[in-house]
């Protein structure tokens, strides 16, 4: 432990002052890279709430307790090692170590239960798509249960809580099993069931992952023009379950070793460093979480790069004047619309629940046009748009021909659009104009 004043009470850092400055910049580098990314993570999944799988909600609460972990722990331990003390009471010091116990745990318990369920959905679908949100908020329940049993013990006389080795945080009291038995079967338990056990259901759950990836790549190579999509997707679960993987075993492993090391050998010869070290492993945990996610699950990843995009466009007409014509790139009606400072024909936005649906600006004036009765139709602020219909028969499609000019003066601008369908045979391609 560190020295301890009986005058001032001070409890002083057991490393050197530099150490202790170098622990302190990266605590705060992960307080903020961590608090950034699980916050995107979160808004990413809140945009998405309507689409989330039962699955996903695991990701949430992993970035919850994550969360939980970076902001109740690092605004104590940051001030302590640029201070090389700590620079707080006793009961503050209990609060950190149960803290760090209760969001690690449920951490930990969190990413055990995602990669079974993600097991049971890959390797037995059968089973895993009758998963359901009611299950999962059950298991989730489970895993704040699971974490609370182990970080309530020490407060019940199972365990005992106080300072690292170090000096500047606080978890478990690894000095406590020389003169307790009840400290060793604790520590010894929270060992088995709080790292063995996780690692092995993990590392077996995403084995079994990758085992029936490889069976099933084998049974798609006849079929050709299916084994790029599935190809894409084998590699998208491939590149998860070993980000997981790694990522679990890189954070705790350390940890782990070092508990062993001082609880069954002589805790005084553990060097406090090595403590420091394994306390910095295991907080990388909240940073390596959200970016395996927001990297390699798709639904997250595109709706960040949608948002991101749309933010960025935003920011662009915010710094340009609006009559600009040479700046309008009509790469679709919708982007046309959804500028905030141009103000489109009353008539041009009726058109966007068409644009919604529909994946270019092609497709959307087809789509409308099978919705317009029969006529032209002249729309205010100088937007023409006429039409001649045609009778179509079973074996005769639409084809839209489009045409768009722009002519924008310095005060008011408009678009002009030309429509014309005319029926083509099946088969015949879209000609642009």
């Amino acid at each position: 432990m560190g020295n301890t004043s009986d005058e001032t009470n001070i409890i002083l850092s057991s490393i050197s002052k530099e150490e202790d400055i170098i622990f302190g910049v990266i605590y705060s580098m992960y307080g903020v890279l961590s608090v950034f990314g699980n916050s995107v993570l979160l808004f990413v999944a809140y945009r998405n709430k309507h689409t989330l799988k039962p699955a996903e909600y695991f990701i949430i609460n992993l970035a919850i307790s994550d969360l939980g972990m970076v902001l109740t722990l690092l605004p104590l331990a940051i001030p302590s090692s640029f201070a090389h003390r700590w620079l707080f009471g006793h009961e503050t010091c209990i609060y950190y170590a149960f803290c760090g116990v209760l969001f690690g745990i449920c951490s930990l318990t969190n990413l055990t239960v995602l990669g079974v369920v993600c097991c049971m959905k890959v390797c037995y679908p059968a089973y895993g798509n009758r998963f359901t949100s009611e299950y999962a908020y059950l298991l989730m329940t489970f895993t704040w249960a699971y974490a609370s049993i182990f970080a309530i013990s020490p407060l019940a006389n199972w365990g005992h809580y106080g300072l690292e080795p170090y000096g500047t945080a606080c978890c478990i009291d690894w000095n406590a099993p020389t003169t307790d038995s009840n400290a060793t079967s604790y520590i010894v338990a929270l060992f088995v069931f709080c790292y063995v056990f996780p690692c092995c259901i993990i590392i077996t759950s995403y084995t079994l992952i990758l085992l029936t990836i490889k069976g099933s790549r084998r049974a798609v190579q006849q079929h050709v023009s299916s084994q790029t999509t599935s190809s894409n997707v084998h590699n998208l679960i491939v590149k998860l379950s070993v980000a997981v993987c790694i990522g679990f075993l890189i954070a705790w492993t350390p940890y782990a070793i070092t508990a062993m090391w001082a609880t069954f050998g002589n805790s005084d010869k553990v060097p406090p460093l090595a403590f420091a070290l394994s306390a910095i492993f295991a907080k990388s945990s909240t940073l390596h979480n959200p970016i395996v996610h927001l990297l390699f699950k798709p639904n997250f990843r595109k709706c960040l790069n949608k948002d991101m995009a749309h933010l960025l466009n935003l920011c662009s007409w915010q710094n340009q004047p609006c009559n600009r014509g040479s700046d309008l790139s009509l790469k679709s009606a919708r982007d046309q619309i959804k500028l905030n400072s141009c103000k489109p024909p009353s008539r041009f936005v009726d058109l966007q629940d068409a644009y919604n649906t529909c994946s270019n600006t092609f497709e959307s004036f087809s789509n409308h046009s099978k919705s317009q009765s029969p006529g032209g139709s002249t729309c205010r602020d100088g937007t023409d748009i006429s039409s001649d219909n045609s009778t179509t028969h079973s074996h005769v499609k639409t084809t839209t021909f489009v045409m768009v000019t722009t002519n924008m003066t310095s005060s008011t601008g408009h678009i002009e659009a030309a429509i014309d369908k005319l029926p083509i045979k099946l088969g015949t391609n879209i000609t642009l104009i």
